[in-house]
Parts: C-alpha cells; sequence; structure tokens
C-alpha cells in the first residue's frame, strides 16, 4: 500500500524531491524564497546518543507534513528521560536553512534538541552555560555540530540567516539554533 500525503503518493513526492532542489530560505527571507512550485524542505540529523538518525521531507509546497513533523518531534526529544515536546517548526527551518548555506550533504549530529525542566536542572547546576528559561524547555532549540564543518563555519550559517538565536560554543564544539529573537553570543 502506498500512503497519500497533501494528494501524492510517497513515491511520488519522493520523485519530485530527486528533480527538485531543496529550498529553505532564513525565516526572514523565508517568505520571498520559500514560495512556488516544487518547494520541499529535508532535514537529516543522527544522535550519537541514542544511535536513531532521522532523513525526512517535512514541508512541501507550503505545507508541513504533520508525520515528518511528529517523527522530528520524537527524535529530538529528551533523550536522558524520553520525555517529549513539540518541536516549533521555525527552529526545524532555521537549522534547514543554516544546513543549506553550507552545501553539504552530511546529516547534522544533534546534542540537544527538547530539554525537560529536570534536565534543565540538572545541567545548569552542572555548567554555568545553561540557561535557566532555556528555549530547549520550549522545544524552541537544538544544539547541533557537523565534521565536515568548523563551528565558525556553522555559525556564520546560521546568523546568515538572520533568524533566532545563535550560540557558537567553541571549546564544545557545537552550535546553539533557536527560533527566539534575533540574537548571538558565545566565542
Amino acid at each position: 500500500m502506498t500512503r497519500q500525503i497533501s494528494g501524492m503518493t510517497r513515491r511520488g513526492l519522493l520523485g519530485a524531491f530527486a528533480a527538485t532542489t531543496v529550498a529553505a530560505a532564513p525565516l526572514s527571507k523565508a517568505f520571498a524564497f520559500t514560495r512556488g512550485a516544487g518547494d520541499i524542505r529535508k532535514i537529516r540529523m543522527y544522535s550519537g546518543r541514542t544511535g536513531e538518525s532521522i532523513d525526512t521531507i517535512y514541508w512541501i509546497e507550503g505545507e508541513y507534513i504533520q508525520e515528518a513533523i511528529d517523527e522530528i518531534t520524537h527524535f529530538m526529544r529528551d533523550w536522558r528521560n524520553d520525555k517529549v515536546m513539540r518541536i516549533d517548526t521555525r527552529t526545524i527551518d532555521i537549522m534547514t536553512a543554516a544546513h543549506r548555506l553550507m552545501d553539504t550533504d552530511e546529516p547534522y549530529m544533534l546534542l540537544s534538541g527538547y530539554r525537560s525542566p529536570e534536565t534543565n536542572a540538572m545541567l545548569r547546576a552542572r555548567s554555568r552555560g545553561v540557561a535557566k528559561n532555556s528555549r530547549h524547555m520550549k522545544g524552541e532549540a537544538a544544539d547541533l555540530r557537523l565534521k565536515s564543518r568548523s563551528v565558525g563555519q556553522i555559525y556564520s550559517a546560521a546568523m546568515a540567516c538572520s533568524a533566532g538565536g545563535v550560540g557558537k560554543y567553541s571549546r564544545s564544539n557545537f552550535v546553539h539554533m533557536d527560533c527566539g529573537p534575533v540574537r548571538s553570543w558565545g566565542s
């Protein structure tokens, strides 16, 4: 049985993807660049903590695919206690836009997505770099790395999106991206 998504079969969707470039523009510029026929957004990540990976098209021609968003939300759960919070699609779009700007097929390594209040409090007790009201606890942030790109390159790509917060953690080798107000920090 082939499952239908928004009037297309999965097989047709994958065919469309193969014939179309992924367009995921920064949120502040997205409305101009993401409209039009054939527009698809895709995210690829893996987790060293759980051993899981995800490679999914989550948006096509102006519509989020709920099943894909649900998969992303589960993937980005708090791996310490398996608690889940819906991941804000704006954060997924920022991650996708930054990835696209880096012109790489390598999946992100997800270090942290959603964090339960318990996990955030535990991490906060261990490190002064963890915010008391972290956007991770709202499903609005991700900490990411790529083997093929430096922290500086990932940070620059995320900053070029002009959408949300971007934190550069060079000593820990990751970049924080969130859908909050546009701001930046780190070294």
